[in-house]
């Protein structure tokens, strides 16, 4: 059973030809309303796509914006812990996604600045705590330090990046970043592989997009190439993968299988708009990976070189 505690936001995005540049203004096309959050993306993840029993700490205001994030965590079957902060508006994500499928997001946080380490439910039962950095970081420190002292796994996805106290790394058991969250965390500019074994985090997995991801565990490397997409719309893909590789490991799944599964899982969110609403369930996600291709080994080579393990 899996506890996230985190944000919720809903998305407002809009498409257009490219991601402005400071001072421009671009003309976009298509625009819609998603739920969205790193936290409750994960958590949808967690839920819809890996199949774990999840529940969700979260900070909501009382607003209309407050309906669809609960509703579409219900739909899920997100087992929903909400702080409710009259005084504080829903979280918002303002997001651009330009025609090649890449994003650029601003956050306004509202509620999910307002949780705090009182508001942790009973850990009891639960065997992983997924955090992200979308509310306090002194919340998720104790969030994490309560989760340690209870022998509950603690993952820890380090997005939006930023430095992070060495007490709190030390409370993680995995780790999830991108390439740039990497870079910061570590304070290593030599190549992925070095950067993931100069942490002390038992388990560090990086996602490389296009490239795959890669993991370092137990004094060894696990590469996960991408499987190939025409991607639509990359909101949310790196929450899908983190919530689906919990959900997988919380199953008993090795490393190696998490890491396929949540590549194939983050894929298929790619090929769809909005964050949540873009998710698949686990059936789609088994079905792609079984009509997957074979590994291609020209791209395991690559992706081992560009990890800077040859």
């Amino acid at each position: 059973m899996i506890l996230v505690a985190g944000s919720a936001n809903l998305d407002f995005v809009v498409r257009a030809p490219h991601i402005p540049a400071p001072g421009e203004t671009v003309l976009g096309r298509d625009f819609k309303t998603f739920p969205g959050g790193k936290g409750a993306n994960q958590a949808v993840a967690s839920a819809k796509a890996g199949g774990a029993v999840t529940h969700m700490l979260l900070g909501l205001g009382q607003d209309a914006f407050a309906a669809s994030l609960e509703a579409s965590l219900q739909s899920a079957g997100v087992d929903m812990h909400i702080v409710r902060t009259p005084d504080h508006p829903s979280g918002t994500a303002f997001i651009c996604v330009s025609d090649d499928a890449e994003n650029a997001i601003t956050v306004a946080p509202g509620a999910n600045a307002e949780l705090r380490p009182e508001h942790l439910p009973s850990l009891a039962g639960f065997t992983h705590l997924l955090l992200q950095l979308e509310t306090p970081l002194d919340t998720v420190n104790a969030y994490a330090q309560a989760a340690r002292a209870q022998g509950v796994q603690v993952v820890l996805n380090a997005a939006p990046a930023r430095a992070l106290p060495a007490e709190l790394l030390a409370a993680v058991d995995v780790l999830v970043v991108n390439e740039g969250e990497l870079a910061l965390v570590s304070g290593h500019q030599g190549s992925i592989a070095a950067a993931l074994a100069s942490l002390t985090v038992p388990t560090v997995v990086v996602t490389l997009g296009h490239q795959g991801s890669c993991a370092r565990h137990a004094g060894g490397f696990e590469l996960q190439s991408a499987f190939p997409i025409t991607p639509v719309d990359t909101t949310g893909a790196g929450d899908t993968f983190c919530g689906s590789l919990v959900a997988a490991l919380s199953q008993g799944q090795s490393l190696k299988s998490a890491l396929q599964f949540a590549s194939a899982a983050s894929a298929l969110a790619c090929t769809r708009w909005g964050a949540q609403s873009s998710i698949p369930d686990t059936a789609e996600v088994n079905a792609f990976v079984a009509t997957a291709p074979a590994t291609d080994t020209a791209a395991q080579a690559a992706l081992r070189a560009f990890c800077g393990l040859n």
